[in-house]
């Protein structure tokens, strides 16, 4: 195999398609801070990873030039999958759980490679937290991507300097197909200057240094609630009410950040009054859940102007959203087949993805023939128009439904609304 970093017809022709789909998974798909990165230089791109494929694919799609992935080792045992990771451009790293002789043996080798892969200005995404998890915050990152780094600026930071991008990327929703993804690019570390900067330190503790340095940093791109935070479930809920779904994503999450930091810092002023609250959020919590009611019905501020429009908007979209359900049947039911077989509910955005990926354009181009063959060309293309934008029109109106009917029973639930716990959610 040649360099992992090298020109392919076959991935070059493949890629718009896939960036398409990629696009078609969100119903809202943002970047921002990328047009302020270093030029000439080498770049490793640190991102939280809480999506498991999506994450990638997110990555991918922030711009055309090349990129280079990495990802956990134990997916390359076999021949076959580790040839498809490279074509993909996915090289593997190996943790300690892997054992020790994968690490000792394989990592040297693709620590090489991956500096080779910045050395040529192709960007390197990896996922310093080694392992996905949809939460609003940070693992302990790990150590290969500092290993990277110093290497690279031992082979070539004389020539050009090494950084390392923080790279935040925030859902609207973790489980939710056709949600919104932000991808927010942070202020860079200059690896190569800090090195300089402390030539007398040991290796470790130019790591440890770097490793404070990028989680701080990485941490300012996302929604950050701290690890170690035991009333995170009550945190977040504050947060999304308070902060609400106005503006666009960036917006968003600038609102979730100083919602964040004032109830951390209220936590810290007054922790009695607010170890109180936080019980009384989490019983909150509790009871909308079990009624149905989504946090983001809680959020709205006129929930009856809400109930009313949303209620003319379902009654006029029904007919068309039965015969999508019919036409798109084969996806959907797939799709719902393959979530129900994995455990962890964090893969269902993916197989929403692959799915979709796979079998609309099948689908769609038996459509086109079967209309265009048995019908008038006018209604051929009606028809194959229709089929083109129906799954869309599924998920995005199934997820409507969902929402009018949280804003319904949340409407109707006085009870709930008036309580003291709905009330301090304001605090």
């Amino acid at each position: 195999m040649g360099k992992i970093q090298e020109d392919n017809k076959l991935y070059s022709f493949l890629r718009p398609y896939v960036d398409y789909h990629v696009r078609k998974a969100f119903r809202r798909c943002e970047v921002v801070g990328f047009d302020k990165l270093p030029k000439n230089a080498a770049c490793i791109f640190a991102a939280n990873h809480t999506n498991t494929l999506m994450d990638a694919l997110v990555l991918l799609r922030v711009s055309r030039e090349k990129k280079v992935f990495i990802a956990r080792g134990d997916m390359f045992k076999k021949p076959t999958i580790a040839k498809i990771m490279h074509f993909l451009r996915i090289l593997p790293i190996y943790r300690i759980r892997d054992g020790f002789k994968s690490v000792k043996d394989n990592n040297a080798e693709i620590i090489d490679k991956a500096a080779d892969v910045i050395h040529d200005e192709v960007k390197l995404f990896l996922y310093p937290e080694a392992t996905h998890r949809t939460k609003h915050s940070l693992r302990q990152l790990s150590k290969g991507i500092f290993h990277i780094a110093l290497k690279a600026n031992d082979d070539f930071g004389h020539e050009k300097p090494v950084y390392i991008v923080p790279t935040g990327i925030e859902y609207g929703d973790y489980f939710r197909y056709r949600s919104t993804a932000l991808v927010n690019f942070g202020e860079p570390i200059n690896v190569t200057e800090y090195v300089n900067q402390h030539k007398d330190e040991t290796e470790a503790v130019i790591m440890n240094g770097l490793r404070e340095m990028l989680t701080e940093r990485m941490s300012k791109q996302i929604s950050f609630i701290p690890d170690n935070e035991e009333n995170y479930e009550a945190i977040w809920e504050m947060t999304k009410i308070k902060s609400g779904l106005k503006g666009n994503l960036k917006e968003r999450l600038d609102r979730n950040q100083e919602t964040i930091k004032e109830i951390l810092e209220w936590k810290e002023r007054e922790p009695e009054k607010a170890k109180d609250t936080f019980e009384k959020v989490d019983k909150f919590i509790k009871r909308r859940k079990k009624k149905g009611i989504s946090v983001t019905s809680v959020a709205k501020e006129n929930i009856a102007t809400t109930v009313l429009w949303k209620t003319l908007v379902a009654i006029l979209g029904l007919p068309l959203y039965a015969a999508t359900a019919i036409a798109t049947l084969p996806i959907w039911l797939v799709t719902m087949i393959l979530k129900n077989s994995f455990k962890d509910k964090a893969w269902g955005n993916t197989v929403s993805f692959g799915t979709e990926f796979v079998l609309h354009p099948l689908l769609m181009t038996l459509c086109v023939v079967l209309t265009f063959c048995l019908l008038p060309w006018e209604i051929a293309l009606g028809c194959s128009i229709f089929y083109y934008f129906s799954y869309l029109y599924l998920i995005d109106f199934t997820e409507f439904l969902r929402r009018w009917k949280s804003d319904i029973k949340w409407m109707f639930n006085k009870k709930l609304r008036t309580s003291e716990s709905q009330k301090i959610l304001r605090f």
